[in-house]
């Protein structure tokens, strides 16, 4: 519509020149942040998405769901309004996110066809006068078309319809060029013959190790994160991914890395090309190993941690450090298993467990006045009887938080209990006014 209808329709309306460059290179700018978070195959689909190859990948993100959900999150706190969807082929996903209508759309495997029927033919990335002319047939839907004899269509309309039916469907494969970097570490081998056995992988991943580790050391820096891509013969791709905690450029310790997941791969009829990306890098200097004969060397466990994490997930590998809270469940934080010591201790004269339970967990129990501990309490099933008691330690809820905290208090035991063994108990409320808590009794960490 005309501008000036539009700004009488919508008041206040901000008009802007179209500038097509300046929305691609925002593309290029999205795409490169998911190659570095998300997958190392993603490519450009404009105007308005992206390709992202995850097969391999979700499992590091929590799964499909997950994976999703949190792309969207992320997205949006940047601004950007996002749909995404998982299909068998990019046609698919690409008409799901983009004609379901809904946040996250995950297409089960095989039923890519069933989900396509409903949707309009644009969903097919059908060229508009292509679509226009279709719509002048009578043809609406994908269902409308799918199963019409493709050689009038083909007379008609060219090999478009035909091809983009069969990359929706998975009949024939679609290329994908993965965005780079000119700034990011690459190198690359291109085979006469294809390869495909697990053991020539292998050697030729530690030459390409090799490459990159020189390539790396010219610019000083060391790899956070390695990207290994096969481009088999059919033209798909297969690739790992692995992360380390520290910069790296040891090329027996990142081969190792990379190694321990081509078994992962699937070489189908033959990979003709092999590329190795550093995704990430920092900084490293070369420090000088200082030997004692009295103090035994610092014992270095970054190895270890990366091989775990490249086997179970990065996100599973931590440690816990005290935060500032009074509140038990919240004076401790998650930071990654190689973060530098601070120095930061558990404030306070009361000692604490060292197991806490993930949620304080019900127990029945009976206690003659309010800041008496219990005489006996009952947890999982087992009675036991207090021989010691220590208490009570009362803390308070953090009322600048949450405005449900004002009036909330807990009262803490340290309980013993016939065979020795130690427990932290707590009761909701001060046991006399109703609003400082339900007066129930947790159970919420053990001693020892």
């Amino acid at each position: 519509m005309a501008v000036a209808k539009a700004q009488a329709l919508v008041p206040g309306l901000v008009v802007l020149d179209a500038d097509p460059a300046a929305d691609r290179e925002g593309l290029d700018k999205l795409s490169l942040w998911a190659l570095q978070r998300i997958s190392p195959v993603v490519a450009a689909d404009p105007p308005d998405g992206l390709m992202i190859d995850t097969t391999g990948a979700d499992h590091l993100h929590g799964g499909e769901a997950a994976m999703l959900e949190t792309m969207v999150e992320k997205f949006a706190q940047s601004g950007v309004d996002a749909r995404a969807a998982v299909a068998d082929t990019w046609g698919a996903a690409h008409a799901a996110a983009r004609y379901m209508r809904l946040r996250t759309v995950i297409v089960p495997a095989g039923e890519s066809k069933a989900v396509l029927l409903p949707l309009p033919l644009a969903a097919l990335r059908l060229e508009v006068e292509t679509v226009a002319a279709l719509h002048t047939l009578g043809f609406e839907t994908i269902r409308d078309l799918i199963d019409q004899p493709r050689p009038p269509l083909t007379l008609r309309f060219g090999p478009e319809i035909e091809r983009r039916i069969d990359q929706a469907l998975g009949v024939i494969g679609e290329p994908v060029d993965p965005i780079r970097s000119p700034e990011l570490v690459e190198v690359r081998r291109v085979f006469g013959e294809p390869i495909g056995a697990a053991e020539t992988i292998a050697r030729y991943t530690a030459k390409l190790v090799e490459a990159l580790c020189k390539e790396l050391e010219q610019r000083g820096a060391g790899a956070r994160r390695l990207d290994l891509l096969f481009h088999r013969v059919d033209n798909t791709m297969q690739f790992v991914r692995v992360g380390m905690a520290r910069p790296v450029r040891d090329p027996r310790r990142l081969t190792r890395l990379l190694c321990d997941k081509i078994e992962t791969v699937d070489p189908g009829f033959g990979i003709e090309i092999m590329v190795l990306v550093a995704i990430e890098t920092e900084p490293l200097r070369e420090q000088q190993a200082i030997s004692s004969l009295i103090e035994a060397p610092e014992a270095d466990v970054s190895d270890l941690i990366d091989v775990l994490a490249n086997r179970i997930g990065e996100n599973r590998i931590c440690r816990f450090v005290p935060a500032q809270s009074d509140v038990p469940e919240r004076s401790v934080a998650r930071v990654s298993a190689l973060s530098p010591e601070t120095g930061a201790t558990w404030d306070g004269e009361w000692p604490r467990p060292p197991r806490l339970l993930t949620r304080p967990e019900p127990i029945e129990t009976m206690a003659l006045l309010p800041d008496h501990p219990p005489a006996w309490f009952t947890w999982r099933g087992v009675r036991r009887r207090v021989r010691r008691a220590d208490g009570p330690e009362r803390i308070r809820g953090e009322w600048w938080k949450r405005d449900a905290e004002l009036t909330t208090v807990r009262d803490y035991f340290r309980v013993e209990d016939e065979t020795g063994e130690r427990y932290w108990l707590f009761r909701s409320g001060d046991g006399e006014h109703a609003e400082s808590g339900s007066h129930r009794w947790f159970l919420h960490g053990i001693f020892g």
